[in-house]
């Protein structure tokens, strides 16, 4: 008889999450990872009392309220409200695109006369496209906000992103900028939001409490390569070109890197998050982490404070996958793979890396809540 009814690659949210609903239906399950530590990417390394969030800022928001009460059953969540701020050469913006963004870039103090200044602008952008289609990003975003918002808050901040001119992406991948006629900061719409109570690893640590677990292991260079010696079924969380070998092409990706600093004092940027929009900065935000979870007086009472330098780069060998290219070709590739995947026996691919697409966390989490079989494993 085998040992366990799952093997899962990977302790993220998908595979944490899944490793959670199937020990509580009687399966044994044993979840390995090749970092040394569990989690993923919403890893937690505590810093001077701060949870500093290791691999960028990750913040919990759904407008599903099944998936909301089962993450807060497994630890409270704060009150933690997602308003980035905008620094373009020292002009600060408030993000998503509101009235307060609009007020500070034109004065204007009213819906109709922010409308009024989108629309010439807008007007502007398709009149010289001369009732052609737009054929890149720039093209397309002039249409959607005018000259003004995309020039402080988007061409640069895109390109540091993506490490390609405006021009040189395609359209498609903005199909859509939220522009809101209100004075509010919230960049999510969804009605529930925060952080968990003691940070992310307390999230991870209820999810895979009972559960066997071995870090430092990497699946393709271990035993379990050769799963099926040891479990029934394969949960499968990495990235879905090197399961295969990389046999029909490699898959682009972009990733971060993170410059991280202890500063001696306790309030360095007032925000927790701050994107830098023009490339005379190299980074493209700076995270400050006590913010997530301290609030009011709290943030004076912890005397030092970390910040994160972000810096997004082209992926290579050895770094660690974070988004996916949505191009054309890296489209059509993840698909050819994706068909793959679904002739694969015994095997479920999840998460973002494993179906190379962008996911935030509350729909990874209601994945995995979906795809384990109710039935086990009939």
């Amino acid at each position: 008889m085998l040992k366990y009814d799952y093997l899962i690659v990977g302790s993220g949210l998908f595979g944490a999450t899944f490793a959670y609903r199937a020990a509580k239906a009687g399966q044994r399950c044993l979840v390995i990872d090749k970092r040394p530590y569990l989690g993923g990417n919403v890893y937690c390394e505590k810093m001077e009392g701060i949870n500093v969030h290791k691999y960028g800022a990750h913040i919990f928001h759904t407008n599903n309220r099944e998936v909301w009460d089962f993450v807060n059953s497994i630890v409270e969540f704060n009150r933690y409200t997602n308003c980035p701020v905008a620094n373009y050469k020292g002009e600060m913006y408030n993000l998503p695109f509101n009235m307060n963004t609009f007020n500070r870039m034109w004065g204007v103090k009213t819906p109709a006369e922010a409308e009024a200044k989108i629309e010439e602008q807008k007007a502007e952008a398709v009149a010289i496209l001369g009732g052609r289609e737009p054929q890149n990003l720039e093209e397309q975003a002039l249409t959607l906000v005018g000259r003004d918002i995309f020039e402080k808050l988007i061409k640069e901040y895109t390109e540091k992103q993506w490490g390609r001119r405006c021009t040189e992406l395609p359209a498609f991948i903005i199909k859509r900028l939220p522009v809101r006629m209100v004075f509010d900061n919230n960049y999510f719409n969804d009605r529930y939001q925060g952080i968990p109570v003691g940070g992310y690893n307390r999230l991870i640590e209820g999810l895979l409490a009972g559960v066997d677990c071995q870090t430092g292991v990497d699946f393709f260079r271990s035993e379990y390569r050769d799963w099926r010696k040891y479990a029934a079924r394969l949960v499968y969380t990495g990235a879905l070109d090197e399961y295969f070998g990389y046999s029909l092409g490699r898959l682009d990706w972009r990733t971060v890197s993170f410059m991280t600093r202890v500063e001696d004092i306790p309030n360095y940027q007032g925000n927790a998050v701050v994107n830098y929009t023009s490339h005379d900065v190299p980074y493209t935000r700076i995270i400050e982490h006590k913010h997530f979870e301290m609030f009011g007086q709290e943030v004076y009472d912890c005397p030092k404070t970390v910040v994160s330098e972000e810096y997004s780069e082209e992926y290579r060998e050895g770094m660690e996958p974070y988004y996916p290219v949505n191009d054309e070709r890296n489209n059509s590739l993840a698909e050819q793979y994706r068909a793959l995947a679904e002739g694969e026996r015994d095997v479920i691919f999840g998460g973002r890396l494993a179906q190379y697409r962008y996911y935030d966390m509350a729909p990874v989490i209601e994945a995995a809540l979906k795809c384990f079989p109710q039935d086990g494993l009939s």
